[in-house]
């Protein structure tokens, strides 16, 4: 979940190649011409390989005797793997990709700000508080979706659910790129609505809580539909 991205020729490549299958000019079921890819980027056979070999890590392509390096169905793809969240989304114009995580988030976060209420230690709210004011003093986007993810990843610590917290790795991946896009053209200040959460859970009311933070994702929706 790295949000280093990989350098050089043979990040270049690995890119160019995603870009093509993105973009559909390379479609689900296609053969890679190996020679003419590696022609086509001007890129020596050493680096074409260790591209493919990096996307297919990610599910992207797969190689199988008789019959080649192929791409794969997207159904195969590793959606949770930031590369690939980040290509689909340069990909999506309509942003569909988010569409489907703020319906995620519609299930899981409201839910989340409710056991926060419940069981938040001091230092838990203490925490959330804090990334709050982080939030607050942001001058820039990195700084602002820093804050931000920050605020969600605490928000699941404060649960002491386990497998809430892991949940929260795989929201954190698009609502990081979700920001990139939102932030930096919605003219919009994040802080009220988060702060609305933060001061139910230091309320211990799990059920305004509950509310605060569906009203917050439901926000979160609705940017999106702005920029449309």
């Amino acid at each position: 979940m790295s949000e280093k991205r990989l350098r050089g020729v043979h990040g270049q490549t690995v890119e160019a190649l995603a870009g093509r299958i993105l973009a559909g000019e390379i479609g689900e079921g296609d053969t890679l011409d190996l020679p003419a890819l590696r022609e086509e980027l001007d890129v020596s056979l050493t680096a074409l390989r260790e591209a493919l070999k990096v996307l297919t890590a990610k599910g992207m392509i797969d190689a199988r005797q008789k019959r080649g390096t192929f791409v794969q169905p997207r159904s195969s793809w590793n959606l949770l793997d930031t590369d690939v969240m980040r290509w689909q989304t340069q990909a999506d114009a309509d942003h569909g990709l988010f569409d489907e995580l703020t319906e995620m988030r519609v299930i899981v976060e409201p839910a989340a700000a409710r056991l926060a209420a419940e069981r938040a230690s001091d230092a838990d709210i203490e925490a959330l508080s804090a990334a709050l004011d982080r939030m607050a003093a942001a001058r820039d986007l990195a700084a602002t979706v820093r804050a931000d993810l920050d605020f969600h990843r605490l928000l699941m610590a404060a649960t002491h659910n386990a497998f809430l917290t892991q949940v929260e790795r795989i929201i954190a991946i698009g609502l990081a790129e979700r920001d990139k896009l939102v932030h930096g053209r919605v003219e919009d200040d994040p802080v009220p609505s988060h702060r609305a959460v933060v001061a139910a859970i230091a309320a211990r009311d799990p059920e305004s809580a509950y509310e605060a933070m569906r009203a917050l994702v439901d926000k979160s929706g609705a940017d999106l539909d702005r920029l449309r």
